[in-house]
């Protein structure tokens, strides 16, 4: 395996159909959800604004994004990698 499969994870053609099938999942449910392509963008446009606007203040704010989203992160992530290693994989 090359650098550049090391890094992806795989053949790059393997990860491009992986990343096309899960987008395309992703997108089902966001669907589903009523959440638009445009919704996300304007979520991060705002996002980045109130950061700026707030200044030193958003230290604060950045840090309860962290920790918001690391709830979910760690333990999906801690869930792949156990999983990937009851079948051989590292």
């Amino acid at each position: 395996m090359n650098g550049l499969q090391r890094f992806m994870g795989g053949s790059p053609a393997q990860v491009l159909l992986r990343l096309v099938v899960l987008s395309f999942v992703v997108g089902i449910v966001l669907s589903a959800l009523g959440v638009s392509p445009a919704d996300i963008v304007d979520r991060a446009v705002g996002f980045v604004r109130r950061i700026s606007a707030m200044g030193f203040g958003a230290i604060g704010s950045i840090w309860n994004y962290f920790l918001l989203g690391a709830v979910i992160v760690v333990p999906v992530w801690l869930v792949i990698r156990l999983l990937n290693i009851g079948r051989g994989r590292s």
